[in-house]
């Protein structure tokens, strides 16, 4: 049985942004791997997978998690298709992934730490909706906190790529 999904992240006291970068022209480079450092998590109904290293950028996780989830409907067949589709997200700084593996409309989410646990299962149309909601949320939030960062045109474009749906 699948429950809804819930995303989240905090930010690092301990990895903050250099103080005088510029947001308005940093790269997309910069953007997804050298800014916004924290710990993120997925839940479903309690289960957790989540980060807890400090270092993970969380706009290329939300970034990432939405390439991902449209990776995983690559599949013309959508829900009715048989085949596994797969992709795997992995974190930079270490070997361990996010596992997802798509079957009809079902997604099962594995962590390679925690081998161990169960994978969390959900619809992969809700996992869609949770991770642009995720992205559009964590990009209103880093907007909010870092001037000039709502000018950069690389956040234009992914904002316009994922919308909410």
């Amino acid at each position: 049985m699948a429950y809804v999904i819930e995303l989240g992240y905090a930010l690092s006291n301990r990895f903050p942004d250099p103080p005088q970068t510029d947001y308005r022209g940093a790269s997309v480079r910069s953007l997804r791997y050298d800014l916004f450092c924290g710990d993120v998590y997925l839940d479903l109904d309690g289960e957790e997978l989540s980060t807890r290293w400090g270092w993970v950028p969380v706009l290329d996780f939300a970034w990432a998690l939405c390439d991902i989830v449209e990776q995983l409907d690559a599949d013309p067949q959508g829900s009715r298709a048989a085949a596994v589709q797969t992709a795997d997200l992995d974190f930079t700084q270490n070997t361990e992934l996010l596992r997802f593996a798509r079957r009809f409309g079902w997604v099962e989410i594995s962590a390679t730490w925690r081998r161990d646990a169960e994978p969390l299962v959900v619809r992969h149309a809700e996992l869609r909706r949770e991770a642009r909601d995720f992205l559009q949320d964590v990009l209103a939030d880093l907007t909010d906190l870092h001037d000039g960062l709502a000018d950069n045109p690389a956040i234009w474009t992914v904002q316009g790529r994922f919308p909410r749906v």
